[in-house]
């Protein structure tokens, strides 16, 4: 620490803003560059660069730590892949890696035999670029055209090009500002796209005709509310286009045939705020999975020609979580989590009750994988667990036989025999019981160094999955542990709803006793746990931090929502609106005001000690603005009482999910871990 450089000290400039008759004061607000998204406000930038440079030089004395985490990781990825491939029509699809390369190549062959060709070369796409990220591809129904959407600066704002399959030629047209996701109309001829507005909300479903200008694509659907979003979707059985609207907690659905886009579109049932259902079709019926009578979800099913009167097919369980419904010539699938734990049910569309798929160890993540067509006799499935790496496989429908496709390869070795899992359930503060997974090798000395890593989120559940990144540091003696905590739904619908709005502060409880919890439980002491969240999950760890301190010993908070009242006050902002449902609109309603100024990491950083950090952001962030980092760093580096580290390192050219390719990613993560590693003295 002696022979750093003094780390960057932001400039403090008045700015005040009042709200309910409250006044608080914001000195760091002009890090927030007045021509975002273009950044070029000299002293920003200045700022910025200072802290990537303190970055690079409190880390360079570890550079062969990093280096060293770096060559393990690659050293598990098998660099020369591919896919299992899958049948869609006529074809054959997979996709592979070759030796070296960031990304990957899509390919194609004809199922009656023939020469494979390759439809999309991603290296050669990314060529020259610093980021590049493939959004939604489409082919169309006849096979020839494919349409594919890219990103090349981080910023979520994707271009849609369409290739000629059997020329390799483009057609001339492009679609700009679009969020990636589109899809071909029956005609083949006609692509449905969502268009970006100048909030980064997609509020009109657009078609697009081939060959005719984009000016003139035609507007099939335009959203009033500024908090919802459109999308677009097909059914299972490709009869239907489903446009669907909603923000968190209402949807709304309206269908188009697939094989005439222009018709006049058929609206499932109007929106109820709260109410939310996705839309399935089986020969003429729709199975809709709703929320309207249990927050755990149902399913119903309506005729297409009155698709407003519904009648239940599975009733809503406290047990088990609905979260999707998949139909198939032959039959339908229900996957759903009980008691946490993944579930898959096949069910006969002659009723009766639905055959289940077991898997074999007591905690693991499992559901469909990539099943394209409607007529098939076998499923697609994926497995993994903490232990188990990730596994593809073949269900037979009529016998149960389980056909074992891939099993992701290891090349540096892995011996699932010296690894452990366990789930545990610990209780909080309230008495509510939270379940953690935790994983380590087989001589993991107790008490030790502890990894926990926690989300809460917008109903995400944080599932038990493999990570080869991970053995990283269960190799040098540490455990890994998940917070199932509240605000995700990893235990129901109800799980989420108690974990946002004005119980939001339970997800932040929930975190810090599930450490307590586990000090108790002998795995781990304080000061020896280091904490990760991204996102959601980065306010999590600015929360946590504020509220319990002495427990960690190395926090990493990657692109952290840590500016939340601010950002809830600034209907501006790309998100904000869509956003109230999950939060509270503080602009309106004084209670949510205060609850979410009470937690706001921002506005809650006090004179105390607070742990060693490192913080990530990415200039072009849509999701969480790089300021929202930087204001909070500044005012960290202003206000904490210790000498712990604290590192801030911006891409400077990526968005959210940080550097783009597989292995410019991995170098992300190794650097994360070492600088763990290093704050709780397993650097040597």
């Amino acid at each position: 620490m002696n022979s750093l450089p003094l780390p960057p000290i932001a400039a403090r400039r008045s700015h005040h803003i009042s709200h309910h008759g409250i006044t608080i004061e914001d000195p760091y607000a002009w890090l927030r560059d007045a021509g975002y998204p273009e950044v070029t406000d000299d002293d920003v930038l200045a700022y910025l660069n200072a802290e990537n440079a303190y970055f690079e030089a409190a880390m360079a004395p570890h550079q062969a730590l990093v280096d060293a985490l770096f060559t393990e990781m690659r050293g598990r990825i098998k660099e020369a892949d591919e896919s299992v491939p899958q049948k869609d029509g006529d074809w054959l699809y997979w996709r592979s890696f070759d030796e070296g390369a960031q990304y990957r190549k899509w390919w194609r062959s004809p199922v009656a035999g023939g020469e494979k060709s390759l439809i999309l070369d991603e290296p050669a796409l990314a060529q020259g670029k610093e980021y590049f990220r493939l959004g939604g591809m489409d082919v169309s129904p006849d096979g020839r055209l494919l349409a594919y959407a890219i990103d090349d600066n981080g910023s979520e704002r994707f271009t849609i090009r369409i290739k000629d399959l059997e020329t390799g030629e483009h057609l001339p047209e492009t679609i700009e500002g679009t969020l990636g996701a589109f899809l071909f109309a029956g005609d083949g001829t006609s692509l449905l796209y969502g268009l970006v507005n100048e909030h980064w909300r997609i509020d009109v479903a657009k078609l697009h005709r081939l060959g005719t200008p984009v000016a003139e694509d035609v507007e099939l659907y335009r959203e009033a509310d500024e908090g919802f979003q459109v999308g677009l979707g097909l059914t299972q059985s490709r009869r239907w286009i489903a446009i669907g609207t909603g923000d968190h907690v209402t949807s709304e659905v309206r269908l188009l045939p697939f094989d005439d886009p222009s018709a006049a579109p058929i609206l499932v049932t109007a929106r109820k705020p709260g109410r939310e259902y996705d839309v399935e079709e089986h020969d003429g019926t729709l199975f809709i999975r709703t929320n309207d009578t249990h927050t755990n979800f149902r399913l119903v099913t309506a005729p297409v020609e009155r698709p407003s009167e519904w009648t239940e097919l599975i009733g809503p369980s406290a047990d088990f979580y609905l979260t999707d419904v998949s139909t198939f010539a032959g039959f339908f699938v229900v996957e759903g989590r009980e008691h946490g734990l993944d579930r898959v049910y096949l069910h006969d569309y002659a009723g009766g009750p639905g055959r289940q798929i077991d898997f074999p160890e007591a905690s693991y993540s499992a559901g469909l994988d990539d099943n394209p067509e409607y007529e098939v006799t076998k499923l697609r499935l994926s497995y993994e667990s903490m232990v188990t790496p990730g596994t593809v496989l073949d269900y037979d429908v009529a016998t149960g036989e389980r056909t074992t496709l891939k099993v992701q390869e290891i090349p540096s070795g892995y011996d699932a025999s010296q690894y452990a899992t366990e789930r545990l359930e610990i209780a909080v503060r309230d008495g509510t019981r939270v379940p953690v997974s935790i994983v380590y090798k087989r001589d993991f000395a107790r008490p030790g160094p502890l990894y926990l890593y926690g989300y809460g989120a917008y109903g995400l559940a944080i599932e038990p999955g493999f990570s080869t990144s991970r053995l990283s540091l269960l190799d040098r003696g540490m455990a890994f542990a998940i917070a199932h905590i509240r605000g995700g739904d990893d235990l129901g619908q109800q799980w989420y709803l108690d974990g946002k709005l004005e119980k939001r502060t339970n997800t932040f409880h929930d975190f810090v006793d599930v450490a307590r919890g586990l000090i108790e439980r002998g795995f781990t002491e304080p000061g020896r746990i280091a904490i990760a969240g991204g996102s959601a999950g980065g306010e999590l760890m600015g929360a946590v931090i504020n509220e319990a301190p002495e427990l960690w010993g190395a926090v990493a908070a990657h692109v952290p929502f840590v500016d939340v009242l601010n950002t809830m006050l600034d209907p501006t902002l790309p998100l904000t609106p869509g956003e109230w449902p999950e939060w509270g609109n503080p602009i309106e309603d004084k209670a949510a005001f205060d609850l979410i100024r009470s937690y706001s990491p921002y506005d809650n950083v006090s004179a105390q000690p607070y742990p060693p950090l490192l913080v990530t952001a990415g200039l072009n962030d849509p999701r969480v603005t790089y300021w929202e980092p930087a204001k909070w760093v500044a005012r960290l580096r202003a206000t904490k009482t210790d000498a712990n580290l604290l590192l801030m390192k911006t891409n400077m050219s990526a968005g959210h999910g940080g550097k783009s390719g597989r292995f410019e990613s991995l170098r992300e993560t190794a650097e994360e871990f070492a600088f763990m590693l290093w704050q709780l003295g397993l650097a040597g």
